[in-house]
C-alpha cells in the first residue's frame, strides 16, 4: 500500500513537473516581428510572466540626438522615461487548458495598453496578439527567439 502511495505521490510531481516546464517555455530573448526590438520575458517573484525592452535597432531619437523616450505614454509623468529597459508585457499568466499566455501588452509607438495573449507555434515562435475587447479584434505578431 506505501508503494502505490508513494507512486501517486510521485505521478503527481511528474504532471506538475511538466506544466511547470510548458509554462516556463516563454522565458528567453525574442526579436519582434518587425526586428527592431529585443524583449527579454522572464518570471516575476509573484508568478507572473513579464517581459522589458532589451535592444532596438534605433535607440536614439533623431530629433534630440539622445535616447528614445516613451514620449507617447498616456501617464505624462512617464513621458520621460527611456523606451529601452522598458516593461511592455506585464501581468502574464499560463493556462495550461488553452496552452497560451494572457496578460497586457504595452506600445510604446502610440502610448497604448492592450490586452494580450501569446502562445507558442514551436519552440523559437511565439505569436503575440494584441486586443482591445474580444481577440477577435486585434493584431498578431510573430516573435522569434534569439538564441
Amino acid at each position: 500500500m506505501k508503494f502505490m502511495y508513494s507512486l501517486l505521490i510521485a505521478l503527481v510531481w511528474s504532471f506538475a513537473g511538466i506544466a511547470q516546464d510548458a509554462s516556463n517555455s516563454i522565458i528567453g530573448l525574442w526579436k519582434n516581428g518587425e526586428g527592431t526590438g529585443h524583449i527579454e520575458i522572464y518570471k516575476t517573484t509573484s508568478g507572473h510572466y513579464a517581459g522589458k525592452i532589451v535592444w532596438l535597432k534605433e535607440p536614439i531619437d533623431e530629433e534630440t540626438g539622445k535616447p528614445k523616450l516613451d514620449k507617447r505614454n498616456p501617464d505624462k509623468s512617464k513621458r520621460t522615461q527611456p523606451t529601452l529597459g522598458l516593461i511592455n508585457l506585464r501581468g502574464f499568466k499560463y493556462d495550461a487548458d488553452d496552452k497560451e499566455w494572457n496578460g497586457h501588452i504595452y506600445d510604446p509607438k502610440n502610448g497604448k495598453d492592450y490586452s494580450c495573449k501569446a502562445s507558442l507555434k514551436d519552440a523559437n515562435t511565439l505569436k503575440v496578439r494584441g486586443y482591445i475587447g474580444i481577440s477577435l479584434i486585434g493584431r498578431t505578431d510573430t516573435w522569434t527567439r534569439i538564441k
